[in-house]
């Protein structure tokens, strides 16, 4: 699990998630419309984390295993 974290820290990791956050954004906002309103928002407002993560360099998941939360902080430790 280590290899992912340090991935995602990496500087493809980052473009990787800030990709996968503009594409959850922008499927959600397509969905959204009358009939399917609230799905499309939460799956706009879920893609906000990935892409603010990857612009802010920061790792979500890296302190649930044992890892700093920057990415700085985990590249430094390799």
């Amino acid at each position: 699990m280590n290899t992912l974290l340090e991935f995602l820290a990496s500087t493809n990791g980052r473009i990787v998630r800030i990709v996968a956050g503009v594409i959850l954004i922008v499927v959600g906002l397509l969905v959204v419309g009358p009939s399917s309103f609230w799905p499309g928002l939460v799956l706009a407002i879920i893609g906000v984390v990935p892409l603010l993560a990857g612009l802010l360099d920061v790792c979500v998941f890296a302190p649930l295993f044992g890892l700093p939360f920057k990415g700085p902080d985990i590249r430094a430790r390799r």
